[in-house]
């Protein structure tokens, strides 16, 4: 699988489409989310060629208009996904044995669909099933999406070109095999760009893949898998299955053909997973890869020469967007008692001017939280916080499931550096801060370092260059992903490679070549031009 002698178009990243009142694309997304709104769609399970239906479904609806019913899916027995795992390994011969040039072009076809025809379906399918508004859905199902299939082309391809050296005697080469067995992709509901890049990274790798999507993101899923059909992903390579996930991860785990997952989701099943993995070991062919990437509690600190305006507008972008739902979203900040009082009423002003509701109004900076069992553990932090002493709620605190899973921004301040939510990942819209002595800059770094298991993203805003030295050097293990005076969150393929360490995963970094690597099972080749036909070397006389 050598580079050979073709060029790949370099990737360049997909520019974001404003979608203002009266231009096309926003016209045009609006008409697909009234036609998906109506469409009721029916979604089976992908199986080698088949499309199964068993029958057994669940009832897909809109987290901000929970009682709308936008369509069904059908939930998978242990015989199908045992069906699946046959498939794909029936499939793996033909794909590992493509030429990686016709792999590309699948790929590359598939970010361009993306980028036109489907640009307004997936845009919509993610508007409606996982409450994106208008730039979030845009920045994700689009953006992202399209990015992350053109830099793996691109990062494939160097992959590939990475080659030992030689000399004139001998040639040296390395080969990049699939990994020996299937891959396993497990994906969360909160992008859809992920959702996509899991399975099809690994694809493009020449693996073949049985895909989990999560039962949050079945809408937008049914897009991709029209897009991948559409590009010419072959029968059986990507084999998508819903239902029980235990049922599912331990059939697939069972397996003796098992050769790696593709995991993002909650850092509890996560080590559930690898444990099973750990137990099984015995059975496998091989060692299984495994690359996951968990939660966070992601941070903002302020230096006291920090400008206000920047950290507040760092807070509510960081902490508020897409609902908070986003591994790298902001949810505990420190700020120093002398930029506090600047950065409170321009954070609370912000917070109360958001326009909250459903996203088909494009107006609405805020729409719903993903669904019922994520809004009532919400609920229940916000009313501890409420009856707590060393809590203050200063903006927000609010909730509402009567139409949707509605929960209102909440910034809570504590007194108590080591209160619940600076501690617990919460995934939603709720930010809770710690004012701390200007004086205790270093003692806070500290506190920023110890409080949270997880190591995913943080922020430092500064204007004191040797405040960002200190805290670029003590935070080098808090964050996988750090900002300096920007929000944590909003990592772009082939600019910043996301993935954390400590209890946020396995620091594998999609979007960049260390990614992919994991995908492929290198195996060297040295061919010998004259072959010695006596062992004794010039020392033995």
């Amino acid at each position: 699988m050598l580079k050979g002698f073709f060029h790949v178009p370099k990737a360049v990243n997909e520019p974001v489409k404003g979608y203002a009142p009266n231009s096309p694309e926003k016209a045009a997304v609006q008409a697909a989310y009234t036609t998906m709104w109506n469409a009721k769609i029916d979604v089976p399970l992908y199986i080698g060629s088949e499309e199964i239906k068993t029958g057994n479904t669940k009832k897909i609806s809109a987290p901000h208009d929970h009682k709308h019913i936008v369509g069904t899916y059908h939930l998978a027995e242990k015989q199908h996904i045992e069906k699946a795992i046959a498939n794909a390994l029936e499939s793996k011969k033909a794909w590992a044995d493509m030429a990686w040039e016709q792999r590309a072009a699948i790929f590359l076809k598939a970010a361009e669909l993306i980028a036109g025809p489907y640009r307004a379906r997936i845009n919509a399918a993610t508007m409606i099933g996982q409450s994106k508004n208008i730039h979030q859905a845009e920045i994700d199902a689009s953006c992202e999406l399209i990015d992350f299939l053109r830099y793996n082309v691109e990062f494939m391809t160097q992959i590939y070109n990475d080659q030992p050296k030689s000399d004139s005697s001998v040639w040296n080469r390395l080969e990049y095999r699939p990994l020996e067995g299937f891959v396993y992709a497990i994906t969360p509901f909160n992008f859809t760009a992920i959702a996509a890049n899991l399975p099809a990274s690994a694809a493009m790798m020449g693996n073949v893949v049985i895909w989990k999507p999560s039962d949050s993101q079945v809408f937008s899923t049914k897009i991709i898998i029209e897009v991948f059909k559409e590009a010419g992903v072959p029968d059986g390579v990507i084999n998508v299955v819903f239902g029980d996930a235990l049922m599912i991860t331990d059939t697939v785990l069972a397996s003796r053909d098992f050769a790696g997952i593709h995991f993002t989701g909650s850092t509890h099943v996560f080590k559930d997973i690898w444990a099973k993995i750990g137990a099984n070991i015995h059975h496998y062919k091989t060692y299984p890869r495994i690359v996951g990437e968990t939660g966070g509690k992601d941070f903002i600190i302020a230096h006291p020469s920090a400008n206000a305006k920047q950290v507040s507008t760092g807070i509510t972008r960081g902490a508020f967007e897409y609902q908070g739902q986003k591994c790298s979203a902001a949810s505990r900040a420190y700020i120093p008692q002398s930029l506090w009082p600047a950065v409170k009423e321009q954070l609370i002003a912000d917070v109360k001017s958001f326009k909250m509701g459903s996203p088909e109004d494009f107006e609405n900076f805020i729409t719903a939280v993903i669904h019922e069992g994520s809004f009532d553990k919400l609920a229940s932090y916000i009313d501890q916080a409420k009856k707590d002493a060393d809590a203050e709620i200063i903006v927000g605190g609010n909730y509402d499931k009567s139409v949707g899973y509605f929960i209102e921004p909440t910034v809570i301040v504590t007194t108590n550096p080591k209160y619940t939510t600076m501690e617990t990942e919460l995934f939603g819209p709720v930010i809770t801060i710690y004012v701390y002595e200007d004086a205790k800059w270093e003692e806070t770094l500290e506190l920023v370092d110890t409080t949270s298991e997880y190591a995913l993203t943080g922020a430092v805003f500064s204007q004191d260059r040797y405040a960002i030295e200190v805290a670029t050097t003590k935070l080098q293990n808090a964050a996988g992903n750090f900002y300096i005076n920007d929000k944590p969150t909003g990592a772009v393929v082939g600019m910043q490679p996301f993935g954390g360490a400590r209890a946020s995963g396995t620091n594998d970094k999609a979007g960049s070549a260390l990614n992919l690597l994991r995908w492929a099972s290198p195996r060297t080749i040295k061919e010998t031009f004259v072959t010695p036909e006596d062992y004794r070397y010039p020392f033995l006389g």
